[in-house]
């Protein structure tokens, strides 16, 4: 008996089904995630869909039919709509004539089974009917995802070697989806793992970032560990660094705090300034997630002896990364507001400092021992400075 998507808020948008009547019901599907997700029951957030017909026939239809597309990846048959409730990436049916583990060389086809063919997993290969929403399945996803299992289509090494990527997508799509490891797909990551090298150090730092901003990927990184996986993606990150990450996830848990893929990623690594910077540099981070990482890779053991102290040196969220790393409760600062310094330079010059390099050496001195003594009042301040200018 074919199965059917569940009804849901995303299936009956009004702007889904002037996609559907400008491309035609038939030459449509809505596929992966979201269809996915709808039969897990979870909220669909990305909308894909596959047809027949050419890049430019999409476009060409969609422009009569009033929506805007753009060529996103045209030249693998992608062309995103853009539609009032959201963008949808419509992708002409494809098989692969050629891989080298980075890239595919494709044909367009109009078979539905050539496209669910070359995708990586079962349950990422089902399709839906936009008007019946009956699935196709054609390679077991549905019991698969039954059984909360994540297999390869086909042989997994051959899948691998078409795309290397797909031993990190394992494992996250596995920590996501799965109870449990496939043995062929873990024997083929462990054999296959050091063709990661070859990739894209981008790709590799954003599988490795969704990965750790799932809700608890511990036991996952100790598997890819155990079969040589995170050796090649994370050659920084050993045994005890694992099990802190463990330990992290289960503070995060305990003060009710939202996972981040940078505070886990610090977990992995020695707090050591230069191997934070090396890894932020080879997986091309953003500026502001580098400082986040160099930012905790300073973190101390005194640093829970005063965390608002910490906090209004260092900010608020790397004090709380530092604390939750550290097994230190972040509960002192999260809802607290830093004070201002009551101290300008001026007032210094005022007392006879010349303007320049002493007067701000003054002032980090006066801040420090503000910072220490727990942000005391204005007329503690002054006595500092007293003790400063007698000092001098």
């Amino acid at each position: 008996m074919t199965e059917h998507l569940p009804q849901a808020e995303w299936t009956q948008r009004a702007s889904l089904a002037k996609l559907v009547e400008a491309l035609g019901a038939e030459d449509l599907r809505w596929v992966g995630g979201c269809v996915r997700d709808t039969l897990l029951g979870y909220p669909a957030n990305d909308i894909d869909a596959a047809t027949r017909h050419l890049p430019a026939t999409v476009i060409d239809r969609c422009r009569s039919a009033g929506i805007r597309t753009v060529p996103t990846g045209i030249d693998h048959g992608t062309v995103t709509a853009i539609l009032e409730d959201g963008p949808v990436e419509i992708t002409t049916l494809r098989r692969d004539v050629a891989t080298d583990g980075r890239r595919a060389t494709i044909a367009f086809s109009e078979d539905w089974r050539d496209d669910a063919a070359r995708r990586d997993f079962t349950i990422n290969a089902l399709y839906a009917h936009p008007e019946t929403l009956a699935i196709d399945d054609y390679f077991g996803g549905l019991d698969d995802l039954a059984a909360h299992r994540v297999r390869f289509i086909g042989d997994a090494a051959t899948r691998i070697r078409e795309d290397h990527l797909r031993i990190l997508r394992y494992f996250r799509f596995a920590t996501r989806f799965g109870d449990d490891w496939d043995a062929e797909a873990s024997r083929a990551c462990s054999e296959l793992a050091p063709t990661l090298k070859g990739l894209s150090r981008e790709r590799v730092g954003w599988e490795l970032q969704n990965l750790l901003a799932l809700p608890d990927p511990a036991a996952t990184v100790d598997r890819m560990r155990e079969l040589g996986v995170l050796q090649e993606v994370l050659p920084e990150s050993g045994r005890r660094e694992v099990a802190q990450l463990a330990r992290l996830v289960d503070a995060e848990r305990s003060a009710a705090i939202a996972p981040a893929a940078m505070r886990r990623m610090a977990a992995l690594l020695p707090p050591i300034v230069p191997v934070a910077e090396t890894v932020a540099a080879r997986l091309r981070l953003s500026r502001s997630q580098r400082s986040r990482l160099t930012c905790i890779a300073r973190r101390e053991p005194q640093d829970a002896a005063h965390p608002q102290g910490l906090a209004y040196m260092v900010g608020r969220e790397c004090a709380v990364d530092r604390l939750l790393i550290g097994g230190a409760d972040p509960a002192p600062i999260i809802d607290w507001e830093a004070p201002a310094f009551p101290l300008k330079g001026g007032e210094i010059v005022a007392r006879g400092v010349a303007r320049g390099p002493e007067v701000a050496r003054m002032l980090q001195c006066i801040e420090k021992r503000w910072v220490a003594e727990r942000f005391p009042s204005r007329e503690r301040v002054e006595q500092l400075l007293d003790e400063e200018l007698a000092a001098r």
